[in-house]
């Protein structure tokens, strides 16, 4: 085999320059979703086939959220039959578990929403986190994010990335709700309930909204804002409620 040839140099200008592009893009933007989990992820892709610009930050190295680790690091999830069709679209294989329930590989299904939502145009950028929210006249415009190792250890200032819409898809945290709610822009006493698994997955559903002006809230970051019950391993919720914020951001946005 004749290699082609290359310099080290080149492969540091090429990431170089290829990162910069991705981030000078995400400094201004349609929508911004914080969180690259399974509901954040599936808003994302969404969004992008919709044609919006879409950025999203993830604080962790790897996207996906929760779902990698299954149940106690058991790699498999459920599914209920009512987001099968979010599983076929995305190619991913499911097969029944009891009841009515599907049965997902965690690994599949974490590649596949990650794949979706970057082919579909969705800019993701992990490592970052959020430290901070815009706010311009009583209307959230923007993330003020940070590298998260660097957050860590050193007092060193963030940038800002703004949007004509923010999703808090941060999961249990609710980082950008929780960053309203210390400077009591927020009524809400943060905090999910107990365990109640089919009650949670139609919670995060039906209470998925707008929480703040130009903010709203997808997955578990619905529970945190509203109190609504928790529901462990099963998945069908988070994909369906990242689906119906991105319906509901992209009514919005069209409207104005």
């Amino acid at each position: 085999m004749n290699w082609t040839p290359f310099s080290e140099a080149e492969i540091s200008q090429s990431i170089l320059e290829a990162y910069h592009e991705k981030l000078v893009a995400a400094t201004e933007c349609d929508v911004l979703i914080a969180g690259a989990g399974p509901s954040g992820l599936t808003a994302a892709w969404r969004l992008a086939n919709a044609g919006q610009r879409v950025t999203v930050v993830e604080k962790r190295l790897a996207t996906g959220g929760g779902i990698w680790g299954g149940a106690m690091g058991l790699n498999q999830i459920a599914v209920q039959p009512e987001a099968v069709n979010v599983l076929e679209e995305l190619g991913v294989r499911h097969r029944p578990g009891r009841g009515q329930l599907r049965v997902v590989d965690a690994i599949e299904l974490a590649a596949a929403l990650a794949r979706a939502a970057v082919q579909a145009g969705a800019n993701v950028l992990n490592l970052l986190a959020v430290e901070d929210v815009v706010v311009h006249e009583g209307r959230v415009r923007g993330l003020v994010v940070n590298r998260t190792e660097l957050l860590k250890v050193l007092p060193v200032d963030p940038l800002t990335l703004l949007a004509r819409a923010v999703v808090d898809a941060t999961g249990h945290d609710a980082v950008v709700a929780s960053c309203l709610k210390r400077r009591g822009l927020l009524d809400s006493d943060l905090g999910e309930g107990p365990m109640d698994a089919q009650a949670g997955e139609r919670f995060v559903v039906e209470r998925a909204c707008e929480v703040f002006p130009g903010l709203w809230v997808a997955g578990m970051s619905v529970c945190t804002v509203f109190s609504g019950p928790r529901m462990g391993p099963i998945f069908g919720g988070m994909l369906l409620s990242g689906q119906r914020v991105a319906e509901l951001v992209l009514k919005r946005l069209q409207g104005q």
